[in-house]
């Protein structure tokens, strides 16, 4: 008995701060799909950063798998308030200048 009422305060526990979560998250403009959009984004955005790293070395399938991804990336960000991924700007950034030279080269070639 003494281990359902703990179960039963522990479940009481975890919605309590589910619920207090998603309140930020509407508190601060958001939807909750956005914000996860953006939790996935931001893993994304790791994996693309190192990927920017060796752009020259890209063949032109990995090239179009780039881009497609950034969008996705730049997306989800936009959706969000700057103030929370203000620690990702230089990736961020660093990103987008690569898609920006991408785009570029794909225009001139066409």
């Amino acid at each position: 008995m003494e281990i359902l009422v703990i179960i039963y305060i522990l479940i009481l526990i975890i919605m309590g701060l589910v619920i207090f979560s998603v309140m930020q998250i509407k508190m601060a403009g958001m939807n909750v799909k956005d914000f996860a959009e953006f939790i996935q984004a931001n893993q994304i955005l790791d994996d693309l950063y190192e990927v920017s790293k060796r752009y020259e070395r890209m063949n032109s399938r990995e090239k179009l798998v780039f881009l497609m991804e950034a969008e996705k990336v730049f997306s989800a960000f936009d959706k969000i308030p700057n103030m929370l991924w203000e620690d990702e700007y230089q990736k961020y950034t660093k990103i987008l200048d690569v898609y920006r030279e991408i785009k570029i080269v794909r225009w001139n070639e066409q």
